[in-house]
């Protein structure tokens, strides 16, 4: 389960109402909403929550670093909680559902020498596409 509520605490991130309603919409294991979605779940407990405030909390987690900003082709950006726990992503290539995954190996060091060119490489993203359960 994300700790991004703790996470939050620990950093003394001002904790408005609004904000904290955001926070929990987005905690949680395998969480990965759209922006509207977030506001309409958002406004489902603080009704006067607008959309401009769902979209700057949003863009302010992404820039402390504390929740993920993923794209996935030609669909809506989706905000991952989870980013202080190393995972890559299973995407439905039809809904658009997004799990985490833990694949064991480092994919960093799958890469050869050879095929760097010369790069100093510090992060890798690995996404993996197919159908989900309901759409396959």
């Amino acid at each position: 389960m994300s700790d991004l509520l703790e996470r939050l605490r620990e950093r003394g991130w001002r904790m408005t109402a609004q904000r904290r309603v955001v926070a929990q919409v987005l905690d949680g294991d395998h969480v990965h909403l759209t922006a509207d979605e977030v506001h309409a779940l958002a406004a489902e407990r603080l009704p006067e929550i607008s959309r401009a405030t769902v979209y700057n909390t949003l863009g302010e987690l992404v820039s402390l670093g504390e929740v993920l900003e993923v794209s996935t082709e030609g669909r809506a950006k989706r905000y991952d909680p989870n980013a202080h726990h190393p995972h890559q992503h299973l995407v439905c290539s039809d809904c658009g559902t997004i799990r985490d995954v833990h694949p064991t190996g480092n994919p960093l060091a799958d890469l050869p020498a050879e095929e760097r060119f010369g790069f100093t490489v510090s992060e890798v993203e690995v996404t993996y596409r197919g159908l989900c359960p309901s759409c396959g």
